[in-house]
C-alpha cells in the first residue's frame, strides 16, 4: 500500500528566527520512503536531529526572512503488520527497555495520575490488548469530534471533562488512560488518507508484547493506513511547526491519499 503526501506551508512572524519543522515521513519499521523531496526556501543555516526515540526527525532552520514558506512531497510504501491487538499481553514492568519508559509517566499534556480511580473501576478486569481495545472503545464513544472545541494548551484531563476535541485530544485521553493503567503509550504524528478535515493527525502508540502498535480513537485511519511523522510523549514533543509567539498562519495545505 503506497500513500502520497502533499504539504505547503507559509507561515510569517515578526523577525526572522530559529524554527523547528517536524514533517518529514520517517525512516523506520514498517514503512519505506520511496521518494521525497522538500523545500524551505532561503535559509541562513538548516541541520537536522533525530526524533524522540529514534524515530523522524527534526529541521531547525534559520530563516533569512521573518516569514517561511515550506513545500514537501512524499510517496510512502507501508510495510506495517497489523497485530490482534485484543489478543496481546502487557509486558511487566520489569521487562521493559529503557527509551520506553518515559512514556509510562506524566508529560505537559498527559496526567495518568489523575484517571487511577477511573480506570480501576472502568475498566475492572480487563488486561493488555484487551483493555487497550476498551480504552479505545472508550474514547471514540464518549467524545466528539469538534474542530476549534480545544487549543494547544488543552491537557487530558480538560478533554475528559468536556468530551469534546481534535485528534491531539484523543490521543492524549487514550495515552492518559492506558498509562495509568500501566501501560506505555506514546503520541504519534502521522499523515492518514482517512484523517477529515486532512491535516496533521495524531494518534497513540501502545507498548505491548515487546512492540509499539498503533491506536487511533478518532476511528478515523487503520494502523496499516498511517505514515508516521514523529512520537513523544504528547503534542509538545510531535508539534509539525515550532516558531515561537506571533506566528501568523497564511496558507497550510495537507493531502495524504492512497496511491
Amino acid at each position: 500500500m503506497r500513500i502520497a503526501i502533499d504539504v505547503t506551508l507559509d507561515y510569517g512572524f515578526p523577525d526572522a528566527r530559529v524554527i523547528t519543522a517536524v514533517i518529514e515521513a520517517a525512516r523506520t519499521e514498517g514503512q519505506v520512503v520511496i521518494a521525497d523531496y522538500i523545500d524551505l526556501g532561503d535559509l541562513v543555516q538548516m541541520v537536522r536531529v533525530p526524533g524522540d526515540s529514534d524515530v523522524g526527525t527534526r529541521i531547525l532552520a534559520q530563516t533569512m526572512w521573518p516569514r517561511l514558506m515550506v513545500r514537501y512531497s512524499a510517496t510512502v510504501e507501508l510495510t506495517r503488520e497489523v497485530a490482534d491487538l485484543g489478543a496481546l499481553q502487557a509486558d511487566a514492568l520489569i521487562a521493559l527497555p529503557g527509551d520506553v519508559l518515559p512514556y509510562l509517566r506524566a508529560s505537559r499534556y498527559v496526567q495518568p495520575e489523575l484517571f487511577g480511580g477511573f480506570v480501576a473501576s472502568e475498566f475492572a478486569g480487563r488486561s493488555g490488548g484487551d483493555l487497550v481495545l476498551a480504552i479505545r472503545d472508550f474514547v471514540q464513544g464518549a467524545m466528539s469530534y469538534m474542530p476549534g472545541s480545544s487549543n494547544g494548551n488543552t491537557t487530558a484531563l480538560e478533554s475528559f471533562a468536556a468530551r469534546e476535541g481534535v485528534c491531539r485530544d484523543y490521543a492524549h485521553l487514550t495515552c492518559a488512560l492506558v498509562r495509568a493503567c500501566g501501560i506505555p503509550a506514546r503520541c504519534v504524528a502521522a499523515y492518514g488518507p482517512g484523517a477529515v478535515p486532512q491535516d496533521f493527525h495524531a494518534v497513540a502508540e501502545v507498548w505491548l508484547e515487546g512492540g509499539w502498535h498503533l491506536v487511533d480513537s478518532t476511528g478515523m485511519c487503520r494502523p496499516d493506513g498511517l505514515v508516521k511523522i514523529a512520537v513523544g510523549r504528547d503534542a509538545a514533543d510531535i508539534a509539525f511547526l515550532d516558531a515561537g509567539r506571533d506566528v501568523e498562519m497564511i496558507t497550510q495545505m495537507v493531502s495524504a491519499t492512497f496511491v
